[in-house]
């Protein structure tokens, strides 16, 4: 997995990178279907409600490795099937979401580039959330490593 951080006027952002053993339209799917999201996101069972459609509501509630919940909310900013999905993440305090961008790229039919970008507002924003994008990414493959139905 390649990792890109930069600092611009705007912010502080991050760029993750990683190759999927799995074609894009498999990989959406396990990003946009609740019982598959909840399955490798670490989410817990049954919080996850997704209406993935520009202006749509997502939600799920995360568990921490310590046994802790944590909700998440947001909306979808833009959705182009098996290519792109911008999310807008709620943050409390914040009067603006957070966004944060997926781009898939097939490669060969089988394989799929995924390519992860948020822009945060401090340095610790950035490195917390890239943590988080990361244990994402990981999750994510582990499930499709063991098949989606599996």
């Amino acid at each position: 997995m390649s990792t890109e951080r930069t600092t611009t006027g705007n912010g502080f952002s991050y760029t993750l990178t990683r190759t999927l053993d799995a074609p894009a339209g498999t990989v959406w799917q396990a990003w946009t279907t609740p019982g598959h999201y909840a399955r490798w996101a670490h989410a817990v069972p049954g919080s996850v409600e997704m209406d993935v459609r520009p202006g749509g509501a997502w939600k799920s509630t995360m568990l921490t490795p310590d046994g802790g919940r944590f909700p998440l909310t947001g909306s979808y900013l833009e959705v182009d099937e098996n290519r792109l999905l911008v999310l807008g993440m709620d943050v409390p305090g914040k009067p603006e979401p957070t966004t944060m961008s997926m781009e898939l790229a097939e490669e060969g039919g089988r394989r799929t580039r995924i390519v992860l970008r948020q822009t945060c507002d401090t340095a610790q924003e950035r490195d917390m959330a890239e943590q988080g994008s990361t244990m994402l990414l990981d999750g994510l493959a582990a499930f499709l490593a063991e098949g989606p139905t599996g």
